[in-house]
């Protein structure tokens, strides 16, 4: 369709990711570099240096997995701001 921008209908992919102490940080296809704060991922501040640093690209770019602490990041949640839930707390036994 003349006039439709296809670059803002397809999902972002990453070519590249970078784990700090603070930032996870993607380069994207499209020349973006975009980054969070590691605290959006309750899972991934918990972890070990070692644990962030064993991740790979799945999706074909579209995310990334962390196996030793099973979590999995979206470049697209990335853009959008969207924070991992904290786990639910269990209500208190009243036995």
């Amino acid at each position: 369709m003349p006039g439709t921008n296809t670059a803002a209908t397809s999902e972002p992919v990453a070519t590249d990711v970078e784990v700090t102490d603070d930032e996870i940080i993607a380069r994207l296809t499209d020349g973006r570099t975009i980054s969070v704060p590691l605290a959006w991922s309750w899972r991934l501040s918990e972890a070990t240096p070692q644990e962030r640093s064993n991740f790979r690209l799945i999706g074909a770019g579209q995310g990334i997995h962390w196996p030793d602490v099973d979590e999995d990041i979206s470049i697209r949640g990335m853009l959008d701001g969207t924070p991992a839930p904290p786990p639910a707390r269990k209500a208190a036994s009243s036995t």
